[in-house]
């Protein structure tokens, strides 16, 4: 499925002459808002390393599928009623640790499915369940240093930076 984010009034006329080029009949989707930006993305990585490391009974790939079974489908079901509709038709049914097992095998989407705001949302919970739980998380402010400078970014000890 192609997607295109329109983000100013000229994008619009680049998707009209894209579909103007098509063979009908063609179906269209559309939802408000835009995809998750690359930084949250790296940061959300840069957390599930946090956590892993700090925590130590998970690996990454564990943390990320917790994190989006636990904070990223309850966002999705909420708000996408095809996500949900195959989410419940599918997964609801069977147990936490084969719902987990699903995501984290099959790399199944969740937080790529989720616009810039979702994407907020998503981290503020990540942030504030793991920050209560004492883990320091890479400080998304420092890391726009480190990408400027190459230096390590720093971490928060609790979500207010303190």
């Amino acid at each position: 499925m192609a997607t295109k984010i329109i983000r100013e009034p000229i994008h619009i006329e680049a998707l009209a002459e894209l579909l103007r080029g098509r063979k009908l009949p063609i179906t269209i989707t559309w939802v408000a808002g835009a995809s998750r930006s690359g930084q949250q993305n790296r940061l959300s990585h840069r957390w599930y390393s946090d956590i892993s490391r700090q925590l130590g009974d998970q690996t990454v790939e564990e943390v990320r599928g917790e994190c989006k079974l636990r904070f990223g489908v309850p966002i999705l079901r909420r708000d996408n009623l095809d996500f949900m509709a195959t989410y419940d038709r599918v997964l609801k049914p069977i147990g936490y640790s084969e719902k987990l097992a699903a995501i984290i095998s099959f790399d199944l989407p969740v937080t790529r499915l989720l616009t810039v705001k979702q994407m907020t949302e998503y981290m503020d919970s990540v942030q504030r369940e793991y920050t209560q739980q004492g883990v320091r998380l890479t400080d998304p402010d420092a890391m726009k240093y480190e990408q400027e400078f190459g230096a390590p970014a720093l971490h928060l000890v609790h979500g207010d930076g303190q």
